[in-house]
Protein backbone atom coordinates (compact mmCIF):
# COMPACT_ATOMS: atom_id res chain seq x y z
CA UNK A 1 0.00 0.00 0.00
CA UNK A 2 1.52 3.20 -1.34
CA UNK A 3 1.45 6.82 0.74
CA UNK A 4 -1.34 9.29 -0.50
CA UNK A 5 1.17 11.10 -2.92
CA UNK A 6 -0.33 9.25 -6.10
CA UNK A 7 1.37 11.03 -9.23
CA UNK A 8 4.96 11.78 -9.68
CA UNK A 9 6.08 15.47 -9.87
CA UNK A 10 1.86 16.41 -9.32
CA UNK A 11 1.22 14.88 -5.87
CA UNK A 12 -1.71 13.71 -4.76
CA UNK A 13 -3.78 16.55 -4.48
CA UNK A 14 -3.70 17.38 -8.65
CA UNK A 15 -4.28 13.79 -8.93
CA UNK A 16 -7.66 14.51 -6.92
CA UNK A 17 -8.62 17.60 -9.13
CA UNK A 18 -8.32 15.37 -11.98
CA UNK A 19 -10.39 12.55 -10.60
CA UNK A 20 -13.02 14.85 -9.56
CA UNK A 21 -12.96 16.65 -13.20
CA UNK A 22 -13.35 12.40 -14.27
CA UNK A 23 -16.29 11.79 -12.24
CA UNK A 24 -18.03 14.70 -13.39
CA UNK A 25 -17.94 14.34 -17.22
CA UNK A 26 -19.09 10.76 -16.80
CA UNK A 27 -21.88 11.51 -14.77
CA UNK A 28 -22.95 14.61 -17.08
CA UNK A 29 -23.14 12.31 -19.71
CA UNK A 30 -24.82 9.71 -18.00
CA UNK A 31 -27.67 12.31 -17.02
CA UNK A 32 -27.94 14.05 -20.69
CA UNK A 33 -28.15 10.35 -22.11
CA UNK A 34 -31.27 9.66 -19.30
CA UNK A 35 -32.96 12.75 -20.32
CA UNK A 36 -32.94 11.34 -23.85
CA UNK A 37 -34.12 8.47 -22.96
CA UNK A 38 -32.40 6.61 -25.36
CA UNK A 39 -28.60 5.37 -25.66
CA UNK A 40 -27.95 5.85 -21.84
CA UNK A 41 -24.04 5.61 -20.66
CA UNK A 42 -23.62 3.37 -18.16
CA UNK A 43 -20.03 3.26 -15.20
CA UNK A 44 -19.39 -0.60 -14.29
CA UNK A 45 -18.07 0.24 -11.14
CA UNK A 46 -16.89 -3.11 -10.77
CA UNK A 47 -14.84 -2.98 -14.24
CA UNK A 48 -14.24 -3.91 -17.86
CA UNK A 49 -16.31 -2.50 -20.62
CA UNK A 50 -17.21 -5.63 -22.68
CA UNK A 51 -20.53 -5.50 -20.86
CA UNK A 52 -21.80 -2.11 -21.10
CA UNK A 53 -24.61 -2.76 -23.69
CA UNK A 54 -25.51 -5.73 -20.92
CA UNK A 55 -25.27 -3.44 -18.21
CA UNK A 56 -27.87 -0.61 -19.76
CA UNK A 57 -30.12 -3.24 -19.32
CA UNK A 58 -29.64 -4.44 -15.68
CA UNK A 59 -31.35 -3.48 -12.90
CA UNK A 60 -34.00 -4.47 -10.10
CA UNK A 61 -36.62 -2.91 -12.75
CA UNK A 62 -38.49 -5.02 -14.96
CA UNK A 63 -39.17 -2.69 -18.38
CA UNK A 64 -42.36 -2.23 -17.82
CA UNK A 65 -41.63 -0.74 -14.25
CA UNK A 66 -39.11 1.46 -15.11
CA UNK A 67 -41.29 3.08 -17.96
CA UNK A 68 -43.63 3.55 -15.69
CA UNK A 69 -41.37 4.98 -12.41
CA UNK A 70 -39.59 7.43 -15.10
CA UNK A 71 -43.41 8.72 -16.17
CA UNK A 72 -43.91 9.38 -12.57
CA UNK A 73 -40.35 10.88 -11.28
CA UNK A 74 -38.95 12.54 -14.55
CA UNK A 75 -40.66 15.80 -13.63
CA UNK A 76 -39.09 15.77 -10.03
CA UNK A 77 -35.10 16.33 -11.83
CA UNK A 78 -33.82 18.98 -9.79
CA UNK A 79 -35.38 18.66 -7.19
CA UNK A 80 -35.11 17.53 -3.12
CA UNK A 81 -37.55 13.96 -3.00
CA UNK A 82 -36.28 13.34 0.63
CA UNK A 83 -39.68 13.13 1.82
CA UNK A 84 -42.04 14.35 -1.80
CA UNK A 85 -42.94 10.81 -3.28
CA UNK A 86 -43.62 7.53 -2.30
CA UNK A 87 -41.19 4.74 -3.43
CA UNK A 88 -42.33 1.50 -4.19
CA UNK A 89 -41.69 -1.37 -1.81
CA UNK A 90 -39.62 -3.43 -3.82
CA UNK A 91 -36.46 -0.94 -3.59
CA UNK A 92 -36.50 -0.84 0.15
CA UNK A 93 -34.60 -3.24 2.43
CA UNK A 94 -35.90 -3.95 5.72
CA UNK A 95 -34.07 -1.45 8.02
CA UNK A 96 -35.36 2.03 9.02
CA UNK A 97 -32.66 5.27 8.73
CA UNK A 98 -32.82 4.99 12.32
CA UNK A 99 -31.36 1.95 12.51
CA UNK A 100 -28.92 2.73 9.60
CA UNK A 101 -28.11 5.31 11.95
CA UNK A 102 -27.09 2.72 14.66
CA UNK A 103 -24.50 0.90 11.66
CA UNK A 104 -22.06 3.62 13.08
CA UNK A 105 -21.48 2.00 15.76
CA UNK A 106 -20.34 -1.20 14.26
CA UNK A 107 -16.59 -0.26 14.74
CA UNK A 108 -17.10 1.64 18.46
CA UNK A 109 -13.69 -0.11 19.52
CA UNK A 110 -12.30 2.12 17.45
CA UNK A 111 -13.16 5.53 19.47
CA UNK A 112 -12.67 2.95 22.80
CA UNK A 113 -9.25 3.31 21.53
CA UNK A 114 -9.10 6.74 20.92
CA UNK A 115 -10.32 7.13 24.49
CA UNK A 116 -7.48 5.36 25.49
CA UNK A 117 -4.59 7.12 23.23
CA UNK A 118 -2.16 9.50 24.55
CA UNK A 119 -1.37 10.54 21.40
CA UNK A 120 -3.41 13.38 20.15
CA UNK A 121 -2.80 12.84 16.43
CA UNK A 122 -2.75 9.15 16.19
CA UNK A 123 -6.05 9.67 18.64
CA UNK A 124 -7.13 11.52 15.44
CA UNK A 125 -6.42 8.36 13.13
CA UNK A 126 -8.32 6.42 15.78
CA UNK A 127 -11.85 8.05 15.67
CA UNK A 128 -11.69 9.13 11.35
CA UNK A 129 -11.19 5.44 11.03
CA UNK A 130 -14.15 4.65 13.46
CA UNK A 131 -16.05 7.53 11.23
CA UNK A 132 -15.04 6.07 7.58
CA UNK A 133 -15.89 2.07 9.05
CA UNK A 134 -19.21 2.59 8.49
CA UNK A 135 -18.90 3.12 4.21
CA UNK A 136 -18.77 -0.64 3.96
CA UNK A 137 -22.44 -0.84 4.80
CA UNK A 138 -23.16 2.53 3.21
CA UNK A 139 -22.88 0.92 0.05
CA UNK A 140 -26.04 -0.90 -0.03
CA UNK A 141 -28.23 0.32 -2.92
CA UNK A 142 -31.46 -0.79 -0.93
CA UNK A 143 -33.28 2.24 0.61
CA UNK A 144 -34.32 2.43 4.19
CA UNK A 145 -37.16 3.37 5.29
CA UNK A 146 -38.19 6.82 6.48
CA UNK A 147 -39.23 6.80 10.03
CA UNK A 148 -42.35 7.43 11.13
CA UNK A 149 -42.78 10.83 13.44
CA UNK A 150 -41.88 9.50 16.83
CA UNK A 151 -40.42 6.38 16.00
CA UNK A 152 -37.46 4.99 17.79
CA UNK A 153 -34.49 2.53 18.01
CA UNK A 154 -32.73 1.49 20.71
CA UNK A 155 -29.77 -0.94 20.71
CA UNK A 156 -27.99 -2.62 23.76
CA UNK A 157 -25.75 -5.82 24.13
CA UNK A 158 -23.03 -4.52 21.77
CA UNK A 159 -19.58 -3.12 23.16
CA UNK A 160 -21.19 -1.84 26.27
CA UNK A 161 -22.96 0.69 24.53
CA UNK A 162 -26.53 2.33 25.14
CA UNK A 163 -28.24 3.77 21.71
CA UNK A 164 -31.20 5.23 21.04
CA UNK A 165 -32.52 7.39 17.98
CA UNK A 166 -35.85 9.29 17.09
CA UNK A 167 -37.57 10.81 14.49
CA UNK A 168 -37.72 14.25 15.13
CA UNK A 169 -39.51 15.54 12.90
CA UNK A 170 -41.19 15.11 9.60
CA UNK A 171 -41.28 17.84 7.38
CA UNK A 172 -38.29 18.39 7.22
CA UNK A 173 -37.52 14.53 7.65
CA UNK A 174 -35.03 14.70 10.35
CA UNK A 175 -33.43 12.31 12.82
CA UNK A 176 -31.47 12.41 16.16
CA UNK A 177 -29.23 10.17 17.78
CA UNK A 178 -27.12 9.20 21.37
CA UNK A 179 -24.97 6.88 22.02
CA UNK A 180 -22.83 6.16 24.91
CA UNK A 181 -20.45 4.09 27.10
CA UNK A 182 -17.73 4.32 29.36
CA UNK A 183 -15.03 5.90 26.72
CA UNK A 184 -17.85 8.37 24.74
CA UNK A 185 -20.57 9.88 23.97
CA UNK A 186 -22.08 10.21 20.34
CA UNK A 187 -24.74 12.63 19.49
CA UNK A 188 -26.45 13.46 15.92
CA UNK A 189 -28.46 15.47 14.58
CA UNK A 190 -29.17 14.64 11.25
CA UNK A 191 -31.19 15.63 7.95
CA UNK A 192 -30.54 14.69 4.79
CA UNK A 193 -31.02 16.67 1.60
CA UNK A 194 -31.68 15.43 -1.97
CA UNK A 195 -31.16 16.38 -5.85
CA UNK A 196 -32.72 13.82 -8.10
CA UNK A 197 -30.77 13.47 -11.63
CA UNK A 198 -32.68 11.17 -13.41
CA UNK A 199 -30.74 8.26 -12.90
CA UNK A 200 -29.16 9.20 -10.14
CA UNK A 201 -29.49 10.49 -6.86
CA UNK A 202 -27.21 13.27 -4.82
CA UNK A 203 -28.08 12.75 -1.28
CA UNK A 204 -25.81 15.70 0.99
CA UNK A 205 -25.70 14.87 5.20
CA UNK A 206 -26.99 18.19 6.45
CA UNK A 207 -26.11 17.49 10.30
CA UNK A 208 -24.30 17.76 12.75
CA UNK A 209 -21.82 15.12 14.69
CA UNK A 210 -20.55 15.17 17.70
CA UNK A 211 -18.41 12.68 19.65
CA UNK A 212 -16.75 13.31 23.32
CA UNK A 213 -13.66 11.02 24.39
CA UNK A 214 -14.38 11.34 28.01
CA UNK A 215 -11.19 10.96 29.96
CA UNK A 216 -9.67 14.30 28.26
CA UNK A 217 -12.98 15.39 27.71
CA UNK A 218 -12.05 15.97 23.76
CA UNK A 219 -14.58 17.27 21.33
CA UNK A 220 -14.68 15.97 17.90
CA UNK A 221 -16.83 17.42 15.51
CA UNK A 222 -17.11 15.59 12.07
CA UNK A 223 -18.50 16.83 8.22
CA UNK A 224 -19.43 14.13 6.18
CA UNK A 225 -18.72 14.04 2.01
CA UNK A 226 -22.02 14.11 0.23
CA UNK A 227 -23.35 10.71 -1.87
CA UNK A 228 -24.07 9.96 -5.50
CA UNK A 229 -26.53 6.76 -6.00
CA UNK A 230 -25.63 6.26 -9.59
CA UNK A 231 -27.89 4.06 -12.17
CA UNK A 232 -30.92 4.16 -9.83
CA UNK A 233 -33.38 2.68 -13.58
CA UNK A 234 -30.90 2.30 -15.54
CA UNK A 235 -27.65 -0.64 -15.13
CA UNK A 236 -26.56 -1.75 -11.63
CA UNK A 237 -26.94 0.26 -9.20
CA UNK A 238 -24.17 1.61 -6.90
CA UNK A 239 -22.63 4.07 -4.47
CA UNK A 240 -20.27 6.76 -4.33
CA UNK A 241 -18.91 9.10 -1.78
CA UNK A 242 -16.58 11.77 -3.69
CA UNK A 243 -15.16 14.23 -1.60
CA UNK A 244 -13.84 14.99 1.71
CA UNK A 245 -14.31 14.03 4.93
CA UNK A 246 -12.98 16.83 7.81
CA UNK A 247 -13.12 15.87 11.55
CA UNK A 248 -12.03 18.24 13.64
CA UNK A 249 -10.80 18.65 17.28
CA UNK A 250 -12.34 21.17 18.57
CA UNK A 251 -10.42 21.42 21.82
CA UNK A 252 -6.98 21.62 20.26
CA UNK A 253 -7.33 23.19 16.59
CA UNK A 254 -5.91 19.48 14.83
CA UNK A 255 -7.90 18.22 12.53
CA UNK A 256 -8.02 15.46 10.10
CA UNK A 257 -8.60 15.85 5.93
CA UNK A 258 -9.65 12.81 4.04
CA UNK A 259 -10.27 12.14 0.87
CA UNK A 260 -12.64 10.22 -1.35
CA UNK A 261 -11.67 9.68 -4.61
CA UNK A 262 -14.45 9.50 -6.95
CA UNK A 263 -14.94 6.46 -9.02
CA UNK A 264 -13.91 6.69 -12.70
CA UNK A 265 -14.52 5.37 -15.86
CA UNK A 266 -14.77 0.93 -15.46
CA UNK A 267 -14.24 1.43 -11.29
CA UNK A 268 -10.91 3.50 -11.50
CA UNK A 269 -10.20 5.07 -8.00
CA UNK A 270 -12.75 3.55 -6.33
CA UNK A 271 -13.15 2.98 -2.72
CA UNK A 272 -9.82 4.80 -2.12
CA UNK A 273 -9.33 7.23 0.54
CA UNK A 274 -6.08 8.84 1.39
CA UNK A 275 -5.45 12.33 3.68
CA UNK A 276 -3.90 13.53 6.38
CA UNK A 277 -3.97 14.31 10.32
CA UNK A 278 -2.66 17.63 10.67
CA UNK A 279 -1.77 20.00 13.70
CA UNK A 280 -3.56 23.46 14.70
CA UNK A 281 -1.12 24.95 12.76
CA UNK A 282 -2.17 23.32 9.27
CA UNK A 283 1.04 21.15 9.53
CA UNK A 284 0.90 17.47 8.94
CA UNK A 285 2.00 15.13 11.05
CA UNK A 286 0.09 11.06 10.17
CA UNK A 287 -0.57 10.13 6.93
CA UNK A 288 -3.21 7.70 6.31
CA UNK A 289 -4.27 5.93 3.16
CA UNK A 290 -6.65 2.46 2.35
CA UNK A 291 -9.88 1.66 0.75
CA UNK A 292 -12.95 2.34 2.98
CA UNK A 293 -14.45 -1.13 1.52
CA UNK A 294 -11.02 -3.46 3.04
CA UNK A 295 -8.88 -1.55 5.19
CA UNK A 296 -7.38 2.19 6.18
CA UNK A 297 -3.60 2.40 7.18
CA UNK A 298 -1.29 4.84 8.63
CA UNK A 299 2.32 6.33 8.90
CA UNK A 300 4.41 9.35 10.46
CA UNK A 301 5.04 11.96 7.88
CA UNK A 302 6.98 15.21 7.71
CA UNK A 303 6.05 18.82 6.83
CA UNK A 304 5.74 18.04 3.01
CA UNK A 305 3.36 14.92 3.90
CA UNK A 306 6.62 12.40 3.20
CA UNK A 307 6.40 9.59 4.87
CA UNK A 308 9.16 9.48 7.93
CA UNK A 309 12.17 7.82 7.67
CA UNK A 310 12.53 4.66 9.47
CA UNK A 311 8.60 4.15 9.60
CA UNK A 312 6.43 2.18 7.81
CA UNK A 313 2.65 1.67 7.26
CA UNK A 314 0.60 -0.15 10.03
CA UNK A 315 -2.95 -1.27 9.70
CA UNK A 316 -5.90 0.27 12.10
CA UNK A 317 -8.99 -1.05 10.53
CA UNK A 318 -10.04 -4.12 8.50
CA UNK A 319 -13.23 -4.64 7.23
CA UNK A 320 -14.53 -7.59 9.43
CA UNK A 321 -15.71 -11.04 7.59
CA UNK A 322 -19.32 -10.95 6.06
CA UNK A 323 -22.56 -13.40 5.33
CA UNK A 324 -22.05 -14.52 1.89
CA UNK A 325 -24.64 -14.38 -1.08
CA UNK A 326 -26.72 -12.39 1.86
CA UNK A 327 -29.86 -10.95 0.10
CA UNK A 328 -29.65 -7.55 1.07
CA UNK A 329 -25.70 -6.98 1.37
CA UNK A 330 -26.12 -7.36 4.97
CA UNK A 331 -23.18 -6.96 7.47
CA UNK A 332 -23.45 -9.79 10.03
CA UNK A 333 -24.06 -6.29 12.36
CA UNK A 334 -26.58 -5.56 10.35
CA UNK A 335 -28.56 -8.57 11.03
CA UNK A 336 -27.90 -7.97 14.49
CA UNK A 337 -29.01 -4.72 14.18
CA UNK A 338 -32.84 -5.86 13.46
CA UNK A 339 -32.35 -8.49 15.82
CA UNK A 340 -34.28 -8.67 18.87
CA UNK A 341 -31.05 -9.87 20.38
CA UNK A 342 -29.97 -6.05 20.53
CA UNK A 343 -33.43 -4.97 22.28
CA UNK A 344 -33.34 -4.18 25.64
CA UNK A 345 -35.82 -5.12 28.59
CA UNK A 346 -39.16 -3.30 27.75
CA UNK A 347 -38.57 -2.42 24.30
CA UNK A 348 -40.74 0.88 23.43
CA UNK A 349 -44.04 0.18 21.39
CA UNK A 350 -42.16 2.90 18.79
CA UNK A 351 -39.54 0.61 18.01
CA UNK A 352 -38.44 0.46 14.23
CA UNK A 353 -37.89 -3.79 14.85
CA UNK A 354 -41.66 -3.79 15.47
CA UNK A 355 -42.62 -2.03 12.12
CA UNK A 356 -44.96 -4.32 10.51
CA UNK A 357 -43.62 -3.21 6.86
CA UNK A 358 -39.97 -3.67 7.33
CA UNK A 359 -40.85 -7.22 9.14
CA UNK A 360 -42.96 -8.17 6.76
CA UNK A 361 -39.80 -7.07 3.88
CA UNK A 362 -37.40 -9.28 5.90
CA UNK A 363 -39.75 -12.24 5.31
CA UNK A 364 -40.01 -11.66 1.69
CA UNK A 365 -43.60 -11.35 1.60
CA UNK A 366 -43.48 -7.65 -0.62
CA UNK A 367 -47.28 -7.44 -0.84
CA UNK A 368 -47.93 -7.17 2.80
CA UNK A 369 -45.26 -4.86 2.91
CA UNK A 370 -46.25 -2.55 0.49
CA UNK A 371 -49.76 -2.35 2.30
CA UNK A 372 -48.39 -2.35 5.86
CA UNK A 373 -46.40 0.80 4.81
CA UNK A 374 -49.22 2.48 3.13
CA UNK A 375 -51.22 1.81 6.10
CA UNK A 376 -48.95 3.46 8.78
CA UNK A 377 -48.55 6.73 6.15
CA UNK A 378 -51.76 6.91 6.09
CA UNK A 379 -51.87 6.54 9.77
CA UNK A 380 -49.14 9.53 10.20
CA UNK A 381 -51.18 11.94 7.79
CA UNK A 382 -54.34 10.97 10.24
CA UNK A 383 -52.35 12.12 13.35
CA UNK A 384 -51.07 14.92 11.76
CA UNK A 385 -54.44 16.29 10.84
CA UNK A 386 -55.62 15.18 14.25
CA UNK A 387 -53.04 17.15 16.53
CA UNK A 388 -53.63 20.19 13.88
CA UNK A 389 -57.55 20.23 14.56
CA UNK A 390 -56.60 20.49 18.79
CA UNK A 391 -53.69 23.31 18.44
CA UNK A 392 -51.32 20.67 19.42
CA UNK A 393 -47.62 20.27 18.00
CA UNK A 394 -45.39 17.50 18.04
CA UNK A 395 -42.59 17.06 20.77
CA UNK A 396 -40.21 14.55 20.67
CA UNK A 397 -39.31 12.03 24.25
CA UNK A 398 -35.76 12.05 24.40
CA UNK A 399 -34.74 14.82 22.72
CA UNK A 400 -35.06 18.60 22.77
CA UNK A 401 -34.80 21.79 20.48
CA UNK A 402 -32.57 24.31 21.27
CA UNK A 403 -31.93 27.36 20.05
CA UNK A 404 -28.91 26.57 18.17
CA UNK A 405 -28.57 26.97 14.65
CA UNK A 406 -24.99 25.34 13.27
CA UNK A 407 -24.22 25.80 9.24
CA UNK A 408 -22.63 23.03 7.02
CA UNK A 409 -21.91 23.02 3.39
CA UNK A 410 -25.29 22.46 2.51
CA UNK A 411 -27.46 24.42 4.77
CA UNK A 412 -27.83 25.42 7.62
CA UNK A 413 -29.81 22.90 10.70
CA UNK A 414 -31.59 23.52 13.69
CA UNK A 415 -29.98 21.65 16.62
CA UNK A 416 -31.40 18.76 19.01
CA UNK A 417 -29.86 17.55 22.33
CA UNK A 418 -30.31 14.53 24.43
CA UNK A 419 -32.04 15.13 27.41
CA UNK A 420 -31.30 12.57 29.10
CA UNK A 421 -34.46 11.18 30.10
CA UNK A 422 -33.72 7.73 28.07
CA UNK A 423 -30.76 7.03 30.64
CA UNK A 424 -33.30 7.58 33.68
CA UNK A 425 -35.92 5.33 32.16
CA UNK A 426 -33.68 2.29 30.85
CA UNK A 427 -32.05 2.55 34.35
CA UNK A 428 -35.46 2.66 36.14
CA UNK A 429 -36.71 -0.59 33.87
CA UNK A 430 -33.34 -2.52 34.19
CA UNK A 431 -33.61 -2.30 37.88
CA UNK A 432 -37.01 -3.61 38.38
CA UNK A 433 -38.10 -6.90 39.28
CA UNK A 434 -41.80 -6.12 38.45
CA UNK A 435 -41.09 -5.55 34.93
CA UNK A 436 -43.32 -8.11 32.82
CA UNK A 437 -40.91 -10.24 29.88
CA UNK A 438 -43.07 -10.57 27.01
CA UNK A 439 -42.78 -11.71 23.76
CA UNK A 440 -41.41 -8.38 21.60
CA UNK A 441 -42.29 -9.86 18.52
CA UNK A 442 -45.74 -9.46 19.86
CA UNK A 443 -45.81 -6.01 20.64
CA UNK A 444 -48.20 -4.16 18.13
CA UNK A 445 -45.47 -0.72 16.74
CA UNK A 446 -47.08 2.43 18.02
CA UNK A 447 -44.68 5.19 17.25
CA UNK A 448 -47.94 7.93 18.55
CA UNK A 449 -48.74 6.31 22.57
CA UNK A 450 -46.66 8.58 24.30
CA UNK A 451 -48.86 11.70 24.52
CA UNK A 452 -46.04 14.06 23.76
CA UNK A 453 -47.37 16.89 21.76
CA UNK A 454 -47.48 20.20 23.56
CA UNK A 455 -49.85 22.98 23.42
CA UNK A 456 -49.10 25.68 20.83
Amino acid sequence: MSSPKKNEGKGFFASMSSGFSMFGNAMHRSVNGLLGYEGVEVINPEGGKEDAEEEAQRGRWKQEDRDSYWKMMHKYIGSDVTSMVTLPVLIFEPMTMLQKMAELMEYSYLLDQADECEDPYLRLVYASSWAISVYYAYQRTWKPFNPILGETYEMSNHGGITFISEQVSHHPPMSAGHAENEHFTYDVTSKLNTKFLGNSLDVYPVGRTRVTLKKDGVVLDLVPPPTKVNNLIFGRTWVDSPGEMIMTNLTTGDKVVLYFQPCGWFGAGRYEVDGYVYNAAEEPKILITGKWNESLSYQPCDIEGEPLPGTELKELWHVADIPENDKFQYTHFAHKINSFDTAPRKLLASDSRLRPDRYALERGDLSKAGAEKSSLEERQRAEKRNREAKGHQFKPRWFDLTDEVTSTPWGDLEVYRYNSKYTQHRAAVDSSDSVNEVDVKSIEFNPWQYGNISEE
